[in-house]
């Protein structure tokens, strides 16, 4: 009775590993299935770190996670009042080395002062030119100002935080198409181009939206035998953001 149940046991053990041998891997990723589908990512056409463009103190943080704003609007300003304190103080020495200057110059048409007087007085103006020159350039970085229209995808501080120069403050994206990039095999080249169509399945959407190809790397990775490669949407679809990511299927190519 005990070997016919062992006998029993090795028999229906044996019929399992048939039946999953003879099973399809229907698990399988469609990417490792499919040769001509690879993953994809969809980014942002333009995007950046804002950072600090000096020491100090944040006065005014207009910024919001997912807020939106238009190119050239100012989104963070710095308490400088140093930096005008220096500014006025760089004014008044103009003003001052002009006035030596052209006294300098009345003297000498007068023959009382000689050409190295006035060449020293001029070159006195001259540095003090610089020096406002200087503090609005030192004042200029007072504000930061979007460098393009777009959203805030990131913030790093917070309003009256005091922060180094280089210290990131935000990311931001622009608002323009978003990008579709991906690493297709180097093989492929032969039959690429800009405006080849392509389809792509995004993940988080589950929707398959028309794209065509838009840029070709300009080298091939060596050790992976890929190539980078740029698409875009060929309609505007307000449900993506960048960061998303899926598939790209190209039809036709081996």
């Amino acid at each position: 009775m005990g070997f016919q149940r062992s006998a029993l046991a090795v028999a229906l053990s044996l019929a399992t590993l048939t039946a999953v041998a003879q099973t399809p891997a229907a698990t399988a990723a469609p990417e490792a299935m499919d040769p001509n589908v690879v993953r994809v990512m969809i980014s942002p056409d333009k995007e950046t770190t804002l950072a600090a463009p000096m020491n100090g103190r944040i006065k005014t943080l207009n910024l919001t996670l997912g807020s939106t704003f238009p190119q050239g609007r100012t989104l963070a300003t710095f308490d400088c009042s140093e930096n005008d304190a220096r500014a006025k103080i760089a004014a008044a020495e103009l003003k001052a080395a002009r006035e030596t200057y052209e006294a300098k110059v009345r003297l000498q048409g007068l023959q009382a002062a000689g050409d190295v007087e006035v060449n020293l007085a001029a070159a006195a103006v001259d540095r003090t030119v610089g020096q406002v020159e200087l503090a609005q350039v030192q004042n200029a970085q007072c504000a930061v100002v979007a460098p393009f229209a777009g959203r805030v995808a990131k913030i790093f501080v917070r309003q009256y935080q005091g922060v180094n120069i280089g210290t990131p403050l935000a990311e931001i994206i622009s608002n323009g198409p978003l990008k579709i990039r991906l690493n297709a095999p180097s093989r492929w080249l032969k039959a690429l181009k800009v405006g080849t169509p392509f389809e792509v399945a995004v993940d988080e959407t589950g929707v398959t939206y028309a794209a065509k190809v838009s840029a070709l790397g300009a080298r091939v990775d060596v050790s992976a035998q890929t190539i980078e490669i740029e698409g875009q949407f060929t309609a505007v679809h307000p449900g993506l953001l960048a960061g998303m990511s899926g598939t790209a299927r190209f039809a036709g190519l081996k």
